[in-house]
């Protein structure tokens, strides 16, 4: 059995079917959180599937390697794979798959330092815009206030305590408990590490734009995070505030327009917060992830299953 094309099989199976069947699906909107993690549970399984073949022909190709996937194998496990068998093509094979890999690892650390130079940008166009008063640490203090008539707030990642940087027109428009609405929902794109999911899913995506579920899986991570951090500020403050929160910030960008183009999904998110759907019981939940978590098992069930039967 050659099992390295059986988990690239798998693999292309999952990248090709996942998203139609996540997208068919009624409850992710309902359920931000576990849809993300069904998600990467998703794009996990995908990657193993890649890694584990290309451990496999890697071992088929070059007895060095053969020698320290199979180290600890007994002689029955390594003949019941039948590397000999794979032919010429397991070294090329391992090769791409390997290429692959670096080249996920190259588009991540474009990703990171992308970032990073941008929030670099941002903090040089704060001190700009606000200047540190005499004797102010860089870093001090959690709240930011700019001089502007759009309203209009984000949260200042670093490396000290993130900043929530708020201008006047948005302290005009919005009351004290949106306010507070307003920082609850930063604070669950951070507490979460939000920010390592979108790195994680442009890398993926930008790198390897013809496989479907990386294109989707990074769409669907842009829209469930900010579902996952409205539902966050709502508990504690209420939908209606959080509702209210996002329409005073975002009236004036003209998002609630017929042609707003991405930006449309701003009302989606108030209509939620205003009309919230049902939540899934806690059974179905508890379901939903317990079969999540197995996806990521099955790659490595098929790539263990020859060596589990010779020691069987």
């Amino acid at each position: 059995m050659l099992v390295p094309l059986a988990l690239l099989a798998l693999g292309g199976l999952l990248a090709s079917l996942a998203p139609r069947v996540l997208a068919r699906a009624d409850w992710p909107d309902r359920e931000p959180v576990l849809a993300l993690w069904v998600w990467q549970c998703v794009v996990v399984a995908v990657l193993l599937c890649c890694a584990l073949a290309m451990s496999l022909s890697a071992a088929a190709a070059w007895e060095a390697v053969r020698g320290n996937v199979f180290a600890p194998a007994p002689h029955a496990v390594v003949e019941a794979y039948a590397l000999g068998a794979y032919g010429s093509w397991a070294a090329p094979l391992a090769v791409v798959l390997a290429c692959g890999a670096v080249w996920t690892a190259v588009m991540l650390t474009r990703e990171i330092r992308a970032s990073r130079a941008a929030r670099r940008q941002r903090r040089a166009d704060l001190l700009v815009r606000s200047p540190r008063l005499p004797g102010e640490e860089p870093g001090d203090g959690r709240l930011v206030l700019l001089e502007s008539e759009r309203p209009d707030a984000w949260l200042l990642r670093g490396d000290r305590t993130p900043q929530l940087v708020i201008t006047t027109g948005a302290l005009r428009r919005l009351n004290d408990s949106q306010l507070d609405a307003l920082l609850a929902h930063e604070q669950g794109h951070l507490r979460a590490r939000h920010d390592w999911l979108l790195h994680s899913s442009g890398a993926l995506a930008n790198g390897f734009p013809q496989v479907p579920v990386f294109a989707a899986f990074r769409d669907r991570v842009h829209h469930l995070v900010e579902l996952a951090a409205d539902d966050v500020a709502s508990r504690r403050f209420g939908r209606l505030t959080t509702a209210l929160a996002l329409v005073e910030l975002n009236e004036s960008r003209g998002v609630f327009d017929p042609c707003a183009g991405r930006a449309a999904q701003v009302p989606g998110r108030v209509h939620r917060l205003l009309a919230p759907a049902p939540r899934l019981t806690a059974a179905r939940r508890l379901r939903l992830t317990a079969a999540a978590a197995l996806v990521p098992v099955v790659p490595v069930l098929v790539a263990f299953v020859p060596g589990l039967r010779a020691l069987g």
